[in-house]
């Protein structure tokens, strides 16, 4: 052999050996660099965790028993939650709204502009609606509130600089929501099962109240007869935002669901804001109406059926458009529903017969959703309530806040407020006499029947929706006679919107437990446990129980963990 070629392969050899031993020695280095960088890595997470448990909420669950400071340091917490989480949001919401309007409209999202001060008013009423909620209050106490500071107080009123015909197309848009959802939850087969009870104490106290309210109106006050009886109609209605989630706080707690009081009585209040609205309407055309006497004696009747058959006729069109094979057949039956109640309540203005619009958005609806439910499961929620729920709680800060920015404090006379007063009092007397008896002949003890008066006093929902329909209507027809009876409604419905709502809410939570029976199946669900005896039900009490053990067993985990050390 060659020594030449035994040289070249010995060569080649080493040549192989040294490059495997280059790329262990890389792959040595690069392992150990990994290793060095995982445990930076774990060093640097431990120390992070270390850092930043203090500020973590699951690093510092909340006892059942913390008090006001402990509460007060669980908000800053993070991630974001509770009340903190609700005002970041706020933060971030106004701060985008307001860079969207500036980039879009300029001068109208400044100071004294439109846009501006829309924003500032929905903002400041939703959360004024926040607060007064934290002490159990209706929320849109504090919405009319600050809508009303907004409106007068000096330096602050920026609801001044809204354009009054904005102001009252949004008022509009607000009452025609608020009558969809009126006229969707009418359930016929539900009122038929309540029987003819439902009926009594929906149409028997409203109709009382209206009577006598506008009686005392025409003599204390000095309206017309139609005025008076529309003012009646304003302020009988009772506010389905107070007595729904008042009645459903007791229904949850067991009272008086065993005779179906809270049932009863959320049934009636729809009930009888379909009365009410339906009262204003026909007395609205009335009180509008010029020329022949007899004319005008018929216009009203011939608006309420006009708005009626409209609404039929919208209703029926609805069953069938949109098609139900559309892949967006909610959005389009949604935004279909709003756009025709919208088109009748703006076009009846625009026509003068301005009693037919609100029936018509309140008919359409209800024979809409007639057929709606029979394409529903048993139990099924129609899905578009919770489209037109979701406008609702857009809209009702703009509502309240304009509703009460549009009373003008300094023109308000101290008779009219004393005199108001009577004529509400006066109302309310009858009207709970009248409750009272309306529900004699069914199975109510005579507590549970006192108690029936008190759940049917709070207003504010409709008295906020039409309360300035009459003054609207007047600005447009330039009657100043007329612009001045419909700012005196405005007023009358806010003072009944403050001294009722409060004072209802108040009263059911008082009153509630201590007039109606509770359920045997809440008082047998709660059990005596030491140390547990202010649960309310086995669902607290079993939280509660949960919540000690974890504790207990982070506890025995921690002194474990120590005893090793």
């Amino acid at each position: 052999m060659d020594p030449r070629q035994t040289t070249e392969r010995d060569f080649d050899h080493q040549e192989v050996n040294g490059t495997h031993s280059s790329l262990l020695h890389i792959g040595i280095i690069a392992s150990a660099r990994e290793e060095e960088e995982s445990r930076v890595c774990s060093r640097l997470k431990i120390c992070f965790q270390s850092c930043t448990r203090p500020c973590l909420a699951k690093s510092h669950p909340l006892p059942y028993n913390a008090g006001c400071c402990r509460k007060f340091w669980d908000n800053f917490l993070c991630p974001p939650h509770s009340r903190m989480a609700a005002v970041i949001f706020i933060i971030c919401f106004s701060a985008s709204a307001w860079t969207a309007l500036y980039s879009m409209t300029d001068k109208e999202a400044l100071p004294g502009g439109n846009l501006f001060s829309l924003l500032v008013l929905f903002v400041a009423c939703w959360c004024g609606g926040y607060l007064v909620g934290l002490v159990r209050l209706p929320p849109l106490l504090g919405m009319l509130l600050v809508g009303g500071a907004l409106g007068n107080v000096p330096y602050i009123a920026v609801a001044k600089d809204i354009d009054p015909s904005w102001s009252s197309s949004l008022r509009q848009i607000a009452l025609t929501i608020i009558l969809t959802r009126a006229g969707l939850g009418l359930d016929p087969q539900a009122l038929r099962r309540l029987s003819f009870v439902v009926l009594r104490l929906a149409f028997l106290p409203c109709l009382a109240e209206t009577l006598v309210d506008g009686i005392a109106c025409h003599l204390i006050l000095g309206f017309p007869w139609p005025w008076a009886f529309m003012l009646g109609f304003v302020i009988a209605a009772v506010s389905p935002a107070v007595v729904v989630p008042s009645l459903l706080g007791l229904s949850d707690r067991g009272f008086g669901i065993d005779k179906g009081i809270p049932t009863l009585i959320i049934a009636a209040a729809s009930v009888d804001d379909v009365l009410a609205i339906t009262g204003f309407g026909v007395l609205l055309g009335i009180s509008f109406s010029s020329g022949n006497i007899v004319w005008t004696l018929f216009k009203g009747p011939l608006e309420a059926l006009a708005g009626v058959a409209c609404g039929v006729v919208g209703g029926i069109l609805m069953w069938y458009i949109p098609q139900r094979s559309s892949k967006n057949h909610l959005l389009f039956r949604s935004t279909l529903l709003m756009v025709l109640s919208l088109m009748f309540l703006f076009g009846s203005n625009k026509l003068n017969w301005a009693g037919a619009g609100p029936l018509a958005s309140l008919t359409l609806p209800f024979i809409a959703a007639l057929r709606w439910r029979a394409e529903l499961k048993s139990g099924e929620q129609n899905p578009v309530d919770d489209v037109v729920g979701v406008l609702w709680m857009m809209f009702q800060p703009l509502l309240f806040g304009l509703i009460g920015a549009e009373v003008d404090v300094t023109s308000l006379d101290g008779s009219l407020v004393g005199f108001g007063i009577a004529v509400l009092g006066i109302g309310l007397f009858f009207r709970g006499i009248v409750s009272f008896l309306s529900v004699f002949g069914t199975n109510l003890t005579l507590r549970e029947k006192l108690f029936i008066p008190f759940a049917w006093l709070p207003k504010a929902t409709v008295q906020a929706a039409i309360g300035a329909v009459a003054l609207d209507t007047a600005m447009a027809k330039g009657d100043e006679d007329l612009i001045s009876l419909g700012k005196q409604i405005l007023n009358l419905a806010v003072l009944s919107i403050i001294l009722t709502a409060p004072l209802g809410s108040l009263l059911i939570a008082i009153l509630g437990p201590l007039l109606l029976n509770k359920s045997a199946t809440f008082r047998d669900s709660t059990v005596l446990v030491p140390g547990y005896d202010d649960c309310v039900d086995d669902q607290e009490l079993g939280n509660r129980v949960m919540q000690d053990k974890n504790n207990l067993e982070n506890i025995e985990e921690r002194n474990r963990a120590s005893s090793h050390h």
